[in-house]
């Protein structure tokens, strides 16, 4: 059974536009998927990247081009500056861990906390926030609460994890085969490859 390491940041537009194809695909396939929440600027300065404020305005305009372009391919809204972002991207993060740990839709959970963040303008670093998406997706809010200390760490072993394993943005897909995946636009391509095609 192939399997999809999937790291992501919650503050990250491309993962929102990813919506929950991830999991579709990893279903079509009979794979299992992994969720690796991560702090994204700090995967930046780890790997080369330059968060989004400091790079040269050329990028920025682009990233705004794209940003909107993808998000009508998608079906998604989104606002290309929302209210709330940058914000503290680990609540939501650590909630995203103690849901995998517990069991259920986290692909839905993630599209959500994305949609929060990228289209409803809500602050995902806020508790309300954080326990009203959960439960909007099938959780108890009480996760919220539920290991914090472990969830906490492996929110920076998944960082650590992704150094390891090559990725260096988000959304990231790593295959068991060590193929690489980088963007929600490279989803068909992570799709052909689990059918054999590339």
């Amino acid at each position: 059974m192939a399997h999809i390491d999937y790291y992501f940041a919650t503050l990250s537009p491309f993962t929102y536009l990813s919506g929950t194809r991830p999991a579709e695909i990893a279903a079509k396939h009979g794979a299992t998927i992994t969720y690796k929440p991560l702090d994204i600027m700090a995967l930046f300065a780890r790997t080369g990247g330059v968060p989004p404020k400091d790079r040269h305005p050329n990028r920025q305009e682009y990233r705004l081009q794209e940003l909107r372009r993808r998000s009508q391919l998608a079906g998604l809204k989104l606002n290309p500056k929302p209210a709330h972002w940058p914000t503290n991207g680990a609540p939501s993060a650590y909630a995203i861990i103690a849901a995998q740990n517990e069991g259920g839709d986290v692909g839905q959970l993630v599209h959500n906390f994305g949609a929060a963040c990228w289209a409803e303008d809500r602050d995902i670093a806020e508790d309300t926030v954080v326990r009203d998406v959960l439960e909007k997706s099938g959780f108890s809010p009480d996760l919220a609460d539920k290991g914090l200390m472990s969830s906490a760490d492996t929110f920076a072993k998944n960082l650590e994890d992704a150094v390891s394993a090559g990725a260096f943005g988000a959304p990231f897909f790593i295959t068991d085969g060590d193929q690489r995946f980088w963007g929600q636009d490279r989803l068909d391509d992570l799709d052909a490859h689990l059918a054999g095609n590339i």
